[in-house]
């Protein structure tokens, strides 16, 4: 049902009820060739968000030590290669995913649900997590080694977040969760493709 604002208002994230009172009045059209009528403070309009189904709270559960996985591997680079891109790739990795555990720490607490604990494999493992023997090889290898093995592991990382987030979109209803599966969609398979790239340009 449209809802029509009379005055400007603060924007909010689409299909979430607007709470009424706070802002210009808003006018509720009514059935076809019917009157609308003004709303009533305090009424909410809209869609109501659908509720949290056990695909949303495993989506969570699990991306959130896939993204700690990811921040652990981005903490290496600064003092093991001086390659531009690969920092570059770093600082966009962690200034993404930070933010995104937080979010997903915050909607499991809202559930009664406290967030797995370090970067444990877990429901992540499958989604190409790296190897205890992987994140030595990374944590041992300097230059153009590491270059080359940050972007092959976290090349395969970013592929499992990208499968992961496909599968909340597929069977999720979180309102919140499918939205940040979402941006995990999108901007992670930019950066693989931009990883691959920047892979295959280095030396041999």
């Amino acid at each position: 049902m449209a809802i029509f604002a009379l005055a400007a208002c603060s924007s909010r994230p689409s299909g979430l009820p607007s709470p009424i009172g706070t802002d210009a009045p808003v006018l509720v059209p009514g059935s076809p060739g019917g009157p609308g009528r003004t709303a009533t403070p305090g009424e909410r309009v809209g869609q109501t968000p659908k509720p949290a189904t056990a695909s949303d709270v495993r989506f969570a559960e699990a991306m959130i030590p896939h993204h700690r996985q990811a921040l652990e591997m981005t903490s290496l680079v600064d003092e093991r290669t001086t390659t531009p891109s690969i920092r570059a790739f770093a600082r966009s990795i962690t200034a993404a995913q930070t933010p995104e555990i937080k979010a997903m720490t915050g909607w499991l607490a809202e559930l009664g649900r406290q967030a797995p604990a370090g970067h444990e494999h877990g429901q992540a493992a499958g989604y190409g997590m790296a190897s205890e023997e992987e994140l030595n090889a990374l944590r041992a290898a300097r230059g153009t080694a590491f270059d080359r093995l940050f972007l092959q592991l976290m090349t395969k990382h970013h592929q499992g977040a990208v499968k992961m987030a496909g599968e909340e979109l597929a069977n999720g209803r979180d309102q919140r969760m499918r939205m940040l599966a979402k941006d995990v969609y999108s901007g992670q398979s930019i950066e693989i493709a931009r990883m691959k790239q920047v892979l295959d340009s280095l030396p041999a």
